[in-house]
């Protein structure tokens, strides 16, 4: 597939990563010579130096064979430019925009069909919100995906001293809650994926991704660790977009507090905001962290846009008291290296952000795509089609499909209901499948056991 990057930003990067270590010809189009140079230096791409919404530009990188223009750049304006004049002078099939701002989502007779001809619109900001209030939901849990509106969700805990199976096989999994269904997809332990089966041994600090109903992820939670309790308290550290998205969201049924230094700021989340608690103080001075109250604090929430900044508070937030620190983070250098101590969840808007665009990107009828572990697995979820003869999958049971290593096929909902997967269940046409890949190197086969044979009318 031919893919145009404009922007070679966080987000552009990181995508352009990720789709050329999967045989797509990409050409990333910036402003800045030496970014570019640099991404090009780590990986094989083609590479401009322009404005990424003026027509020639777009000419230069191929627009006129293009599959896909994915804009990322920090401008909506020109993510949004560039993808009309990519529709009007190229007729590139599919148009990503990358849109921050509220007060253009908001408004849909912008982008319907008569508007600006954007497919798909993009807003990190309230994809990190929404990944935040999965983990707030989840009191525990180190990641938390959904799947078909919600009803199934693939949740990754760490096994804990204490937790019931510690010390025991998965299969005892069953007999200590026997009235929940539940698959173990994945194990990493030492940061090396293991394909669990019924006898492999749970071991402390095991990471380990399962899938199960919604009403169900708190009762397998509780075997496989310590079961926290839900949480009351929270303190946000930045009052941004991401910050006020997500006080909005929380502060009906949390006692929520944002901490802001800029005054101006302040004063604007005074009025727009209805319960939660805004002070205009520094997230990284000891005392007004004590005066916030954060050694009574459920979770702190570090949300500014500086990394360093983000990384201190919440190292001074832990040591003061505050039970779950979770911790912004733009670069992905410093992720795997502060997850796990004193920062208890770090989190990528990257990965956040990437797993949309996959979606748009996988060949077959895929529904949704999520990154995990820094993108180095990933979560699908596909919809079955055809019949015995045009497809590898429907009419097989789960053990008679030939997937490739390390896939595991987690739960499938077929009309609405959730089954979830053992080796005797039939795929049917229609079914939604959802599968976890440890190796996203096996993505492409993954993508063709999806793709219906041409004998299919």
């Amino acid at each position: 597939m031919k893919i145009i990057i404009l922007g070679a930003g966080q987000v552009g990067s990181a995508v352009a990563e990720n789709l050329s270590s999967e045989k797509n010809d990409i050409t990333v189009i910036d402003l800045d010579a030496e970014r570019l140079r640099e991404l090009s230096d780590r990986i094989d791409i083609g590479t401009i130096v322009g404005h990424g919404s003026y027509p020639n530009i777009l000419a230069e990188a191929g627009a006129e064979e293009a599959d896909m223009l994915i804009a990322v750049t920090s401008s909506d304006e020109v993510n949004m430019v560039a993808c009309q004049i990519a529709h009007v002078l190229f007729r590139t099939p599919t148009k990503i925009a990358r849109i921050r701002s509220s007060r253009y989502t908001r408004n849909d007779a912008l982008f319907d069909k008569t508007g600006i001809a954007i497919d798909v619109i993009i807003s990190p900001e309230q994809l990190v919100t929404d990944y935040i209030h999965r983990l707030i939901s989840h009191p525990g849990a180190l990641q938390v995906v959904n799947f078909a509106e919600g009803k199934v969700q693939l949740v990754a805990v760490k096994a804990l001293h204490g937790g019931p199976l510690i010390g025991k096989r998965l299969s005892d999994l069953r007999e200590h809650i026997p009235s929940v269904d539940t698959r173990v997809a994945a194990i990493y332990r030492r940061s090396r994926a293991i394909v669990p089966t019924g006898s492999t041994i749970i071991e402390v600090d095991d990471e380990i991704f399962f899938v199960a109903e919604r009403n169900h992820i708190r009762a397998v939670m509780s075997e496989l660790g310590r079961l926290e309790s839900h949480y009351k308290r929270i303190i946000l550290a930045g009052g941004g977009n991401v910050g006020y998205r997500l006080a909005a969201e929380l502060e009906q049924r949390y006692n929520v507090k944002i901490i802001e230094h800029n005054a101006k700021r302040t004063q604007w989340l005074s009025e727009n905001l209805d319960r939660a608690l805004v002070l205009q103080s520094s997230a990284t001075d000891r005392d007004d962290l004590l005066r916030a109250n954060i050694e009574n604090t459920d979770v702190f929430i570090a949300l500014t846009n500086d990394d360093e900044a983000n990384i201190m508070s919440s190292l001074l937030a832990k040591r003061l008291g505050a039970r779950k620190v979770m911790t912004l983070i733009t670069n992905p250098a410093y992720v795997d290296l502060v997850q796990g101590h004193d920062i208890d969840i770090a989190i990528s808007p990257q990965q956040a952000t990437i797993g949309q665009l996959l979606t748009h990107v996988r060949r077959g009828d895929i529904v949704s795509v999520h990154s995990l572990r820094r993108g180095a697995a990933e979560a699908i979820e596909a919809i079955a089609h055809g019949d015995e003869r045009s497809s590898k999958v429907v009419g097989r049971t789960v053990d008679e499909i030939d997937l490739p290593e390390g896939t595991t096929i987690g739960a499938i909902v077929r009309q609405g209901n959730v089954i979830i997967s053992h080796g005797h269940i039939e795929i049917l046409s229609g079914d939604r499948v959802i599968l976890f890949v440890v190796d996203k190197r096996h993505i492409t086969n993954v993508e063709k056991l999806f793709q219906v044979n041409a004998t299919f009318l």
